[in-house]
């Protein structure tokens, strides 16, 4: 379809919908996609849960670009490329750079309402940050919510386009492979959370931009929807993934048990807050010369290690130094969650336990977000575009969302107009299926899963803790496609069944990296290979024709166009 709205049709085999283009996800990378290519065509936006849950909206420190003229794109590049430990591919770190400030333009042109700040001669600028790994301040942000301030502006221009359609609360199930076309897709199989049952959303072009999987963890700083699903989904398509090896836990989540997964950003250590004992004592000098403002891994281990050898239950942020007016200015919302839990940061340190945050791999692309099938495209943290390496650094992820948004929309406008596939799709089967009363098995597994990863495949790892999660993976993997089989769908089943999945890459990749690097350390192997390659799993049918297993591929990444 080229113009009107999108279409509803009832086939005998049930609800179909139409559209252009299907954008799995509701965060920053499928919003920003969804307003770019709304002009040109007809687009459906799937949410998981309502259209504001998703990490996007929390989200606290901000967006990297180069503003400040002492600043400049090589600086932002060579940032970058330390922070990822040798691994970030320079060319896709340079492309992302580079297009940053055009991307900022855009979204300010929306309204984003980045702090601004009157210099000395009067002139009124944007107030610009400075978190870990940044060797300038370069980080556009609206007071420590930035997440929540891009997920209601764009929400709001999303709200207003024809052209877009909403589907709130809707889980995707898996990508639909064509049955004429090699590598292509002709839609997806949703599941109306409210109606509870199946539906197909019939598209020429999909994009996932689902986020990533760090919900496999026990402790994380996600919410509940970051389950890994675009990844899982991608992998069972035929996709390669790279790097899942590489999970980012961040440093400082607030340690209350009212808390579970507040985020107390790293702009805090950018304006001088420092890390310490109960006692106040300081620690990260010992551990890197940068001290406070060292990268996240580093400070990860740091914390994980001083609370491994005190047997403390948490460490301490300090910013009480600060004045008070600074503090809460730039710093509102965290004020008022810990004074809400009795915590006042102008006069006391913040407790903080490490937790994890971010997916640095994902499914493999190329400049223009396109994945290894011809119309599926990949955007955002659910990505491996070669950016982040081995470990993201703070405030490049909400900038990659918008740049490959931007790339892939305009590849997706350049292939417009397109025909209407009539491609018969298979009907979703029930027939053999019935409404299950085990859903504490769902529920134990779940907690088993995630209990060990942390456990096993956490901040530090060693061979024998990699081997015993496989073990357990592989269990857990045959409970549920035996579960899967026989039961009708739930949301929890979708995403046990999906984390189950991202699990096994992680572990995969985890267990082929023989070295110490970023985000990955492990005991078995401290040191680092002298010439360090991205970890690529590939699919067995992208070789073969059989079904999804993972191959492990050696050498130098080939995602890039």
């Amino acid at each position: 379809m080229k113009s009107g709205s999108s279409s509803l049709t009832s086939t005998p085999n049930g609800i179909e919908h139409r559209c252009d283009v299907l954008i799995i996800g509701s965060g920053a990378a499928g919003l920003s996609l969804a307003l770019k290519l709304a002009d040109h065509c007809q687009v459906i936006v799937l949410s998981k849960s309502d259209r504001n849950e998703g990490s996007t909206r929390y989200a606290q420190g901000g967006i990297a670009a180069v503003f400040d003229e002492q600043d400049s794109i090589d600086a932002h590049v060579n940032d970058t490329l330390n922070a990822g430990g040798g691994l970030c591919e320079e060319p896709a770190v340079r492309f992302t750079t580079e297009r940053a400030k055009e991307a900022l333009e855009w979204l300010i042109s929306y309204g984003v309402p980045f702090d601004r700040e009157k210099t000395e001669s009067g002139e009124d600028k944007f107030h610009l940050t400075r978190e870990g790994g940044h060797s300038h301040r370069r980080i556009l942000h609206a007071a420590d919510a930035t997440g929540e301030a891009l997920q209601i502006t764009l929400n709001d221009a999303v709200s207003t386009h024809p052209n877009i359609h909403f589907f709130e609360r809707y889980n995707a199930i898996d990508l639909i492979p064509s049955q004429t076309e090699e590598n292509t897709c002709v839609g997806a199989y949703v599941w109306n959370r409210q109606q509870e049952h199946v539906e197909v959303i019939r598209a020429p072009f999909i994009a996932l931009a689902t986020g990533g999987g760090s919900k496999v963890y026990q402790y994380t700083s996600n919410p509940d929807v970051s389950s890994g699903d675009g990844i899982a989904m991608a992998w069972r398509a035929g996709c390669r993934v790279s790097n899942m090896e590489f999970n980012q836990f961040h440093p400082t989540c607030l340690f209350h048990p009212q808390a579970r997964n507040f985020l107390i950003t790293e702009a805090l250590r950018g304006e001088g807050a420092n890390l310490c004992h109960a006692d106040g004592t300081r620690f990260m000098h010992k551990f890197d010369e940068r001290g406070d403002l060292a990268p996240r891994d580093v400070v990860a281990r740091a914390i994980d290690y001083e609370m491994k050898r005190l047997g403390a239950d948490c460490m301490y942020l300090d910013i009480s130094h600060k004045p008070a007016d600074f503090i809460v200015k730039h710093f509102p919302n965290i004020y008022r969650k810990c004074r809400s839990l009795g915590i006042d940061i102008t006069r006391e340190p913040i407790p903080v336990v490490p937790a994890a945050h971010y997916s640095c791999g994902g499914v493999v692309t190329d400049f223009n977000a396109k994945t290894d099938l011809n119309n599926v495209y990949a955007i955002g943290e659910v990505a491996y575009t070669g950016l982040h390496g081995a470990n993201r650094m703070a405030s490049n992820s909400l900038l990659e969302c918008v740049v490959f948004a931007s790339a892939a929309a305009d590849h997706i406008i350049s292939s417009l107009p397109t025909q209407d596939c009539d491609e018969v799709i298979a009907p979703w089967d029930e027939s053999q299926v019935s409404n299950s009363d085990e859903e504490v098995i769902i529920q134990h597994n779940w907690h088993e899963l995630r209990l060990f990863m942390w456990d096993y495949v956490g901040i530090v790892r060693t061979d024998k803790r990699l081997e015993r999660a496989m073990r357990r993976i592989k269990l857990l993997e045959q409970e549920i496609t035996e579960y899967y089989s026989h039961f009708r769908v739930s949301n929890n089943l979708l995403e046990l069944r999906n984390l189950v999945t991202v699990a096994e890459l992680i572990v995969r990749c985890a267990m082929a990296r023989k070295e110490s690097r970023g985000l990955h350390f492990n005991l078995d192997h401290p040191g680092q290979l002298s010439n360090p390659k991205p970890t690529v799993l590939v699919p067995r049918k992208q070789l073969s024709g059989e079904d999804v297993g993972a191959l492990i591929t050696e050498g130098s990444f080939s995602g890039m166009s």
